[in-house]
């Protein structure tokens, strides 16, 4: 149980950083670089799967698979769904509710994390 919460802790922690890469890349491309909202997202989104992957590997999970790539298939993949997900949480809650953009973003982050974490624990890194 005490490893599972300090997973949690680590898969956390990991997700921050790759808030903190997804919402900086995110705030660049549409703020700056003047990108649709939606493809800025998933840009952020993106950078931020291939760093939590790699950090999550290492410390989180301490794989030792020796068939990475497969590894990182199914990370990107379950990312990918959860970029689906994301991104349509954010336009509920941005479109739909009204919410501001990063608080809709902020939203949908929270429960996507819920998804990624439940996937890589019991599917891929088991």
């Amino acid at each position: 149980m005490f490893e599972t919460f300090f997973k949690i802790i680590k898969f956390g922690s990991t997700g921050l950083l790759g808030m903190g890469i997804d919402f900086g890349t995110t705030w660049l491309c549409k703020e700056k670089l003047k990108l649709n909202k939606y493809l800025a997202s998933s840009i952020g989104f993106a950078l931020a799967i291939i760093n939590n992957y790699i950090i999550n590997r290492i410390w989180t999970f301490k794989s030792a698979n020796p068939h990475w790539q497969q590894e990182f298939e199914k990370f990107f993949l379950f990312g990918v769904i959860g970029l689906f997900l994301n991104n349509g949480f954010v336009y509920l809650f941005h479109q739909k509710l009204k919410w501001n953009f990063y608080m809709a973003k902020l939203a949908a982050t929270i429960i996507v994390f819920l998804w990624n974490f439940y996937t890589n624990y019991y599917l891929n890194f088991r």
